[in-house]
């Protein structure tokens, strides 16, 4: 009686939330596009603040051109890329998993090298 009792507890508890995979991603772009990099490229855009530190990081800036050009990031392939989150978030909060992937995927590839 005692465990029927106890597992109808434990049921009834809430557990945390376990992020997904694409929410990580998501939140490690968002930290990208708030770097030292995407400013000098595209500015400080309203509501985000430049974000240092991440354990990930370069610790000095890179000089020179990225080898393939198609990879050069510009203002406007940043903005297209913050809407790209934004549809990914969506999606993953929709349970869109695959789509949520896909999306970040293409966001990544506006991103480009950032200085």
């Amino acid at each position: 009686m005692m465990r029927l009792v106890a597992a109808a507890v434990l049921a009834t508890l809430p557990l945390p939330a376990l992020a997904s995979s694409c929410a990580e991603q998501i939140g490690t772009i968002e930290r990208r596009l708030d770097s030292a990099g995407a400013v000098r490229v595209a500015g400080l855009m309203d509501g985000h603040e430049l974000r240092t530190g991440s354990p990930r990081g370069l610790t000095t800036v890179r000089t020179g051109s990225p080898s393939d050009p198609e990879t050069v990031s510009t203002a406007d392939h940043i903005a297209a890329a913050r809407a790209l989150i934004v549809r990914a978030s969506a999606e993953d909060r929709g349970g869109d998993k695959r789509a949520c992937e896909n999306t970040m995927t293409e966001a990544k590839g506006m991103i480009g090298a950032l200085p």
